[in-house]
């Protein structure tokens, strides 16, 4: 060993006394110290009191790069970092103080000028007489140990920050780790979780996945990308994706599992959208056309095809006009870009051309769908196909406005083209006329020779009539024999009334019917407009008094209403009076007509139908004074009392036991007021132990069509608080496809008109058998007026028409017979 050849320690044995280095003189202990220092694999160095190396072993050479050769007699500093030096001035003192320094971790330089992490422990040297002569430092390298430290601290952050969730766990399936991303998806803390068993997290469904899994680890096999279900802190269900590894020993044998766990909840829920967004896309049975942000095809589905005839692969890289029919112009399309433009959708009618060149009818629905930037990204349009319904529609108009047997307008018809009138003759200034026309002896003829030869002459007369008129004027059909006329464009008396003689001899031409000459005549009432200022309806009436004022005259001539003469608004304004006085002093009281389901028998309800108490002239039934009001603002306060009347019997009905609908008639004037809505449910209030889905609202067909929108939204607020609604006299106003679309009504009641006779006019029992369908088609019931006979009610029956209402079931009843009219009510005899 070279070493301590420094002449204050020449010759000197190293031993060791107590921690402690001394010097010893002894040959055997030399060699026994000697081998030891050269077998140690820690650098072993010592150095007198002023920083000299006087030896250094193998391991020295091997941790720092220097050999003894290069070492010994040079100052140890030669080892130390600038930054370090002041080190071995702390060390010295400490040595000569003999103090020992005890793992004192620190940098120092390898020969190739690499830092070195190393923990030394340096020892005071004594002489024999106990005076420390120098000092015996042991250092090791722990910079891997550093470096492996470094990298844990490493590898522990990274598993801290994840968002996945990074679990260890013993081969028993015992929490030994939780990282803040298990927290986070799981909801339990690592306090609450390290030492429990991974069982907390499966669902009772799935506890058996643990012993599989722990099995398959225990062979040292890895569980990749498993999805499953677990259970968080608050009881939901997650669904995950997880893999495991097995942890090996040094010695390769399993210790324990490594679990990460991703949440995949969203993207489980993702895919199952687009699987039902896909399944929707292919299954349904409206067609959808979807185009880039330049209306360009870009997808089609199968139900596309199979309304259109055109392939996916016909339509793709091409724009929708390909489809375009001739039976709509460009307006149509312009109407469905300006809505595009404007609100982002349209919806509404389009008519298209199919493959084969035949055009449909199809209800359309377009809407945008935008990008992250909100600039547009596609267009998609969902359409069905109506042609059907749109033809019925088309035939159902056609019924609605046109007389069967004639094929002249109809009152319907006549009403829209004489508003149409009126508004011209005031852009015009020009007068028109409305003629009301009776025939004279058609009673008789139809008597005589039957009713197919009566028919057969109103259609000769009505084709004689036709003749005679301008393509500007319109001749109507209004019921039986009576018609009216609308004279556009009537330049003064004389030409109206050479007008009026033209139509009074095209009634009295002879006509030839099945071998007979038969001969008729017309008396006609005459206003005209605007000279006779009131609306359409008034002038109807005004014309129809005219027509009565001829026949009492004696017929075949005209009779020409004089306004300055009409007493009739004298006569109308005492009447309000008296209608007034009547609601001020309770002259007015309600009567209930039951309404049935025919099949069943069971009572769905009740109509509240007023009746007038007129001290003077007894009882009136409401024809006798409701239509002097209609379109006063007084009809609004008998509708109110009606309705107030009819909750306060329903509440009274509910305290003696019986819970039944009532109906309530309601005027257009009322459902045209903005406030209707909230004076409804003020009126309810009054009332809080009624039920509001048990008060049925009836409004008249016709009362909807001035605004059928402005009707439709406020009956949409009404039916929030839960009150139904029923459209009366169904079939006498306009009944179109449309009407039915956007009028939320529940019901729909049949006009008496047309049940009356059905069984013997086949034109009315016709339009009950469309009104029925109709019904079924838009899932509205549907409620037949007046059901007078049993064979009504069979024919009802056998048309799909089960509710039912007339004298063949019960009169109208007073509030106080209806309970046990209620309670003792079957049904029809032959229905039993």
């Amino acid at each position: 060993m070279d070493s301590f050849n420094d002449g204050a320690i020449d010759g000197a044995l190293i031993a060791s006394n107590d921690d402690n280095i001394v010097l010893s003189k002894d040959d055997s202990v030399d060699q026994y110290f000697k081998a030891i220092v050269a077998s140690s694999d820690d650098a072993i160095i010592s150095k007198n009191l002023k920083g000299i190396v006087t030896s250094w072993n193998a391991g020295a050479q091997l941790l720092f790069g220097y050999s003894a050769q290069e070492m010994i007699g040079h100052s140890l500093l030669k080892l130390f970092p600038p930054d370090k030096a002041n080190e071995e001035q702390f060390i010295l003192e400490k040595i000569i103080a003999g103090e020992k320094v005890h793992h004192f971790e620190t940098i120092r330089l390898h020969k190739d000028g690499t830092a070195l992490n190393i923990s030394v422990t340096i020892s005071p040297i004594y002489d024999q007489h106990g005076v420390v002569i120098g000092a015996s430092k042991v250092a090791r390298d722990i910079t891997e140990y550093m470096r492996l430290d470094s990298e844990a601290q490493r590898y522990q952050a990274i598993v801290q920050s994840s968002d996945d969730a990074i679990i260890g766990k013993s081969l028993s399936g015992i929490v030994t780790s939780w990282n803040r991303g298990a927290q986070a998806m799981f909801g339990y803390s690592a306090e609450e979780m390290i030492g429990q068993p991974m069982l907390i997290l499966l669902p009772a469904n799935r506890q058996d996945e643990e012993a599989t899994i722990l099995n398959r680890l225990r062979k040292g096999e890895k569980v990749e990308h498993f999805e499953t279900l677990r259970v968080c802190k608050n009881g939901r269900l997650i669904e995950v994706s997880v893999t495991i590894s097995p942890i090996f020993d040094q010695h390769g044998a399993v210790t324990g599992a490594s679990s990460i766990a991703r949440d995949i909840t969203d993207r489980k829920q993702a895919e199952a959208r687009l699987e039902l967004t896909s399944r929707v896309f292919t299954n349904t049975n409206e067609a959808i056309v979807i185009t880039d942000a330049f209306g360009i095809i870009i997808e089609v589905n199968e139900a596309f095809s199979s309304i259109s005839g055109y392939t996916r692969d016909d339509v793709i890289g091409h724009p929708p006009t390909m489809f375009n029919s001739s039976r709509q112009g460009p307006e149509v399309m312009a109407a469905l870009l300006d809505s595009l433009d404007r609100h982002g959708r349209y919806q509404g009618e389009l008519w298209s051309r199919r493959k084969n060149g035949e055009s449909y009818a199809g209800y359309v629905k377009v809407s945008i769908v935008h990008d992250a930037a909100n600039n547009v990204q596609n267009y998609v349009a969902l359409f069905a196909d109506i042609t059907s319904l749109r033809i019925k529609q088309e035939e159902l108009e056609h019924l609605a406005h046109f007389d069967a047997l004639t094929d002249l307008p109809n009152r319907i018809l006549l009403s829209d083209r004489l508003h149409q009138a009126m508004a011209l003759s005031q852009r015009t200034k020009k007068s028109l006329a409305v003629l009301y026309l009776d025939l004279d002896g058609f009673k008789e003829i139809n008597d005589e020779y039957g009713h197919d030869v009566g028919d057969e002459m109103l259609v000769a007369v009505s084709h004689n009539m036709k003749a005679v008129l301008r393509n500007v004027d319109t001749l109507a059909r209004i019921g039986g024999d009576e018609y009216a006329v609308v004279l556009a464009d009537v330049q003064g008396p004389h030409q109206c009334g050479c007008m009026v003689e033209r139509i009074l001899n095209a009634c009295a031409k002879p006509v030839v019917l099945q071998g007979n000459l038969l001969r008729i005549s017309a008396s006609i009432g005459v206003t005209i407009y605007p000279q006779d200022d009131v609306d359409a309806d008034q002038l109807l009436r005004h014309a129809d008094r005219a027509m009565y004022e001829a026949k009492q005259a004696g017929k075949n001539r005209y009779h020409i209403f004089d306004s300055a003469l009409d007493a009739e608004v004298k006569n109308l304004g005492l009447q309000h009076e008296r209608i007034r006085h009547a609601l001020a002093t309770n002259e007015f009281f309600l009567r209930y007509q039951p309404k049935v389901n025919m099949r069943t028998g069971v009572v769905v309800g009740v109509e509240a139908l007023i009746r007038w108490n007129h001290p003077e002239l007894g009882m009136l039934a409401p024809d006798a004074f409701l239509p002097s009001i209609e379109f006063h603002p007084l009809s609004e306060e008998v509708d109110e009392w009606v309705l107030n009347a009819a909750l306060w019997q329903m509440d009274a009905w509910r305290n003696a036991g019986l819970n039944i609908s009532v109906s309530v008639n309601i005027g257009a004037r009322q459902l045209q007021r903005r406030d209707f809505a909230q004076r409804l449910a003020a009126s309810l209030a009054k009332y809080p132990d009624v039920d509001p889905h048990m008060l049925d609202i009836e409004i008249l067909e016709t009362s909807a069509l001035q605004d059928i929108q402005a009707v439709a939204d406020v009956i949409r607020e009404c039916q929030l608080s839960g009150v139904c609604f029923s459209v009366d006299d169904f079939g006498t106003g306009y009944s179109s496809l449309t009407y039915l679309r956007h009028f939320p009504a529940e019901t729909l009641k049949i006009d008496r008109s047309f049940v009356g006779n059905m069984l013997e006019d086949s034109e009315n029992r016709a339009i009950v058998q469309a009104i029925v369908g109709l019904a079924t088609v838009f899932r509205r019931d549907v409620l037949a007026e007046g059901v007078e006979t049993v064979e009504i009610a069979e024919k009802l029956l056998e048309l799909g028409c089960e509710l039912g209402q007339g004298y063949g079931i019960s009169k109208p009843l007073l509030a106080a017979e209806i309970p046990a009219w209620v309670a003792n009510w079957q049904s029809l005899p032959s229905l039993e």
